[in-house]
């Protein structure tokens, strides 16, 4: 039966029978037969099929919630029992937003010195695509934001808020200037994250609130192909402090920051809402709220 379930969860999460039984390793006709036997066993149709996967029945996504809570139980109960016998150990699947990557290795630098049998695994992707992956069991926990976008139920562990800063190079034109407003962003050349990304949505509706229209020339999901722009030519980007921080050290640029007249969005470590949370799961939210308490 877990087999089947992680079958199921598999083939909801790729909407294709192919790409399903190609991400557990396994063929085509098996993975069609172990679905067919999990319908047969719950006496109801799981997936409406005709040439192609043609999605879920009502049924279908009432068991896929049943299949991901009894399979992430089940990999807690191993979790815990492995922990019962020789100490936090294995591995820890993190998702993280990319404008979140310098908090998350402050978070596993210190876990990793309390726990050092315990690996981490670090991903980076856009907030929808972080809450997906921990839905779909595929990461044990993530950093992202906290208050601008639904999250559905998950325990949640604010880090920190985010406080904008303009990037540009030394020669640039507020280069000079010790703090700036939104509005100030009228008519420079920017360089920004892809609008998938939820920190390129808050800097939209910043400028939007301050009446600027941005000058968008260049987009890019990294960070540092950003800032490879803002050396290597005219434009200038934003990005929060921490990071900003960081990827300007050793270089010929300027970081500025930029005054907020509201509350500043709240990033932290999010993780399923399951009770109990696994020992080394329940040990990372302790770390990630001493982390906070210190800031």
């Amino acid at each position: 039966m877990l087999d089947k379930l992680n079958m199921f969860i598999a083939l909801a999460r790729e909407e294709h029978f192919g790409r399903a039984a190609d991400s557990l390793g396994i063929t085509q006709p098996s993975l069609s037969a172990g679905i067919k036997q999990l319908e047969q066993q719950l006496g109801v149709l799981l997936v409406w099929r005709g040439s192609r996967f043609g999605g879920l029945t009502p049924e279908g996504q009432r068991v896929l919630e049943w299949a991901r809570r009894i399979v992430g139980d089940v990999r807690g109960m191993r979790d815990e029992m492995r922990a019962t016998r020789h100490g936090l150990a294995g591995y820890v699947r993190l998702a993280v937003i990319p404008t979140a990557l310098t908090v998350a290795s402050q978070l596993t630098v210190r876990f990793a010195e309390a726990h050092p049998n315990v690996r981490f695994i670090l991903r980076s992707c856009t907030s929808v695509e972080l809450l997906s992956l921990i839905e779909n069991l595929q990461a044990d926990a993530g950093i992202s934001y906290l208050d601008n976008e639904p999250l559905g139920r998950v325990t949640a562990v604010p880090l920190y808020r985010e406080q904008y800063h303009l990037i540009c190079g030394a020669g640039h034109g507020l280069a000079g200037r010790q703090v700036i407003d939104w509005g100030d962003l009228a008519g420079v050349p920017l360089c920004l994250l892809t609008p998938d990304m939820q920190n390129r949505r808050i800097i939209n509706h910043s400028l939007h609130l301050a009446g600027v229209r941005p000058e968008v020339t260049i987009q890019s999901n990294s960070t540092l192909a950003l800032i490879a722009h803002v050396e290597a030519g005219p434009w200038a980007t934003v990005l929060p402090r921490q990071l900003s921080q960081y990827l300007a050290i050793g270089r010929g640029i300027r970081v500025i920051p930029i005054r907020e007249n509201r509350p500043q969005h709240a990033v932290g470590l999010i993780a399923p809402h399951r009770e109990p949370h696994t020992p080394i799961l329940q040990a990372l939210l302790q770390m990630a709220r001493a982390m906070a308490e210190a800031e």
